[in-house]
């Protein structure tokens, strides 16, 4: 495998498909060499929606933030175990776009992520944040179900 890919784009929400996703996207890194940037999304589309309704966007945006320091630290922990370097990121807004923005301006080669395996009536209206980056990504995405 080689030098096949240098930089490694992991995205986590902290999930356990997503814990998934960590320990394919941190053997690939170890075979491969490459950098691992664990990114996690704090969504500004959940932070509306509370804060319209319970006027409570402040204190779930940091609890949606500190959820993402312990999904990061978790890719930060395994990269460890592995000898792979892990960088954490943390981004806010709309998680596929800022997902594909980040690939983009940082010259990620391979995006691995888990899936919520929304189903039915859900995954027709939300859509998943796994289907637009892969429909969307200019480089290789894996998702880890």
């Amino acid at each position: 495998m080689g030098n096949l890919f240098k930089k490694i784009l992991i995205a986590t929400d902290g999930s356990e498909n997503a814990r998934r996703a960590v320990s394919h996207g941190i053997d690939i890194a170890k075979v491969s060499g490459a950098e691992v940037y664990a990114v996690y999304v704090v969504s500004d589309e959940h932070a509306k929606v509370s804060g319209k309704v319970m006027g409570w966007a402040e204190p779930f945006e940091e609890y949606l933030t500190d959820r993402g320091q312990l999904a990061t630290a978790y890719v930060e922990k395994a990269g460890k175990g592995a000898e792979v370097k892990v960088e954490l990121v943390l981004l806010k807004g709309s998680p596929a776009e800022e997902i594909l923005g980040y690939a983009e301006k940082n010259g990620i080669d391979l995006i691995v992520m888990g899936t919520q395996g929304l189903t039915g009536i859900k995954r027709f209206l939300i859509g998943s944040v796994a289907d637009n980056v892969t429909r969307h990504s200019k480089v290789p995405v894996i998702v880890v179900r």
